[in-house]
């Protein structure tokens, strides 16, 4: 308080009082037990910038506590994916790249995975055998081509006239069929996964007319899976060659007829250059699941959390 006849001195308008710091002297004018607790805080501040400080530089709190380490570097993980597409296919031989590329976003770069398309380290049909022999770690491809080892193989692409792409769906992933299929795949070292679906698929590309079941007889054909095997029932003669063969095939005239996949990949081929008739829908693919498959001891290999960054992915 001041004394009643006497003004209070006021600060010059122009000049702005500066602020104390922490570390400046505290006023004389304090009393002792004021000064004590303005050092007191003074002092919490300075313990919590320079704990700040450390936390900061070293990592989290937590991570720093007694009896904890530093948290252990990242294994970083490098596969070979061996596919039955050429590179950069659409549909089929981007879906591969895709999935890689996924499998690398999610996991932050710790899981890089090498995509080598057919011919580039084995032959398309050859990926089954690479990878369940270790040559390779993964494959992408369709479970169909494997039919000569197990007839099985089959229920997990396509059947004649058997599920679409939402029951085959359904059935993989919650109604028993991925068990079935991992009990199969272990036979020949190997862990599946599905990775999406065609879709139903065209007839196929035909340079003979079809008008009558008659008409089958003697035509040479491809088409693996058991579609195969049904227009071997009509008197057609199925061949199963890779998809990079078939334009050469139909133009040589090795084979008169070919199914493919459906008009956007079956353009980038360019059958229509070479084929008179092209027939729909495919009774043989209504609904043609794609899968990846892991070497089983690369699959053991992953962690939890690998594994599950390789299944969303797919």
């Amino acid at each position: 308080m001041t004394d009643e006849t006497t003004k209070p001195v006021q600060s010059a308008p122009s000049q702005a009082e500066p602020k104390q710091s922490a570390s400046a002297p505290l006023p004389s004018h304090q009393p002792p037990s004021t000064r004590r607790a303005l050092l007191k805080h003074a002092a919490g501040v300075g313990a919590a910038i320079g704990t700040a400080g450390l936390v900061s530089a070293c990592g989290s709190a937590d991570d720093q506590g007694p009896g904890r380490s530093p948290a252990p570097a990242r294994r970083q993980v490098k596969l070979k994916m061996v596919t039955t597409w050429l590179p950069g296919f659409p549909g089929l031989g981007t879906g591969a790249e895709r999935f890689a590329r996924r499998v690398n976003e999610t996991s932050d770069g710790s899981i890089d995975i090498d995509v080598y398309a057919a011919g580039e380290l084995v032959d398309a049909l050859g990926a089954f055998d690479a990878v369940s022999q270790g040559k390779a770690d993964l494959y992408h491809g369709g479970e169909y081509y494997w039919q000569g080892k197990s007839r099985a193989f089959n229920f997990f692409a396509a059947l004649p006239f058997g599920m679409t792409a939402e029951e085959i769906a359904g059935w993989v992933y919650y109604g028993g069929g991925q068990a079935l299929w991992d009990e199969l795949s272990a036979k020949f070292n190997i862990k599946p996964l599905m990775a999406g679906n065609t879709g139903t698929q065209m007839g196929g590309w035909y340079n003979k007319e079809i008008n009558q079941v008659a008409d089958f007889a003697g035509l040479r054909i491809r088409m693996p899976g058991l579609g195969g095997e049904v227009m071997s029932k009509l008197g057609a003669t199925p061949v199963t060659k890779a998809g990079s063969e078939i334009y050469v095939s139909m133009e040589q005239g090795n084979i008169d007829a070919s199914e493919w996949v459906g008009p956007w990949n079956d353009l980038a081929f360019g059958f229509h250059r070479i084929a008179k008739y092209y027939y729909y829908p495919g009774f043989h693919e209504p609904g043609t699941a794609l899968s990846v498959g892991f070497n089983k001891d690369v699959w053991e290999g992953l962690t939890k959390a690998q594994k599950a960054i390789m299944k969303a992915a797919a």
